[in-house]
Order: C-alpha cells, then structure tokens, then sequence
C-alpha cells in the first residue's frame, strides 16, 4: 500500500513514528530545527566556533591614544563610509567616548574640507 501512495505514512504504528521522526529532522520545513531554535531565531551560530561573532575591542583604548586629531585624515577616512557618513560604533568596535571624539575630528576635518561631506554618484 505504501508503494501506491508514497506521499502518504504507512498504517503500521512502529514504521509512521520513524518515518516522521527522520522527516522531521532531516527536512527543510517549518517545523522545529534540531537545536530547538525555531528557523528564524537570530543567533545561528555559537560564539566560539568559527564565523561567530567575536567582541570587538577599541582601537583608541587598546593604542593608548587620549587625542584624535582632526588634521590625521588618513586615520579619519578609515571612520568614514564610502558614501561619506560616520561608521556607526556597533560596526568598528570603537568605545562610547573614542566615538564621540571621533565624530568631533571627523565634523571638524569637514569643515575646513580635508574630509568630503559626501561623494557624488
């Protein structure tokens, strides 16, 4: 009977538990991931294995660097997007204080036009 229908369990009890026990886990539907996260929880991988997300640490702090100076384009430009706006802290890794100093370097180097304010496209 199997073999006419096989979209379809079998009646036997034993091999319909098996069947939709390995159907469960091995198929991509919405039903629960083996890891008893439900398919769109963020967070795929653990932290410590590879291609998790590792803390960030501020290159000011680490350096030892108190001042940024606005005239140090080079080291602004690496803060800077493409496009011209600021790289949000949450990207670069850089601590709460260095990104407000940053931010102020970064405004003042505009201002006598050693930074653009944006690029044109």
């Amino acid at each position: 009977m199997s073999e006419e229908n096989p979209g379809r369990a079998p009646e036997s009890g034993a091999s319909a538990s098996s069947q939709s026990a390995s159907g469960q886990e091995s198929g991509p539907g919405p039903g629960p991931r083996p890891g008893g996260r439900p398919s769109g929880a963020p967070g795929g991988r653990p932290s410590g294995g590879p291609g998790g997300r590792r803390k960030k640490v501020c290159k000011f702090c680490t350096e030892k660097i108190d001042a940024i100076p606005y005239r140090d384009v080079r080291l602004l430009q690496g803060f800077v997007a493409e496009r011209g706006k600021i790289v949000p802290r949450r990207l670069t890794g850089v601590c709460t204080t260095h990104q407000r100093r940053l931010t102020r370097a970064i405004k003042q180097a505009r201002n006598i036009a050693l930074l653009p304010f944006a690029t044109r496209h």
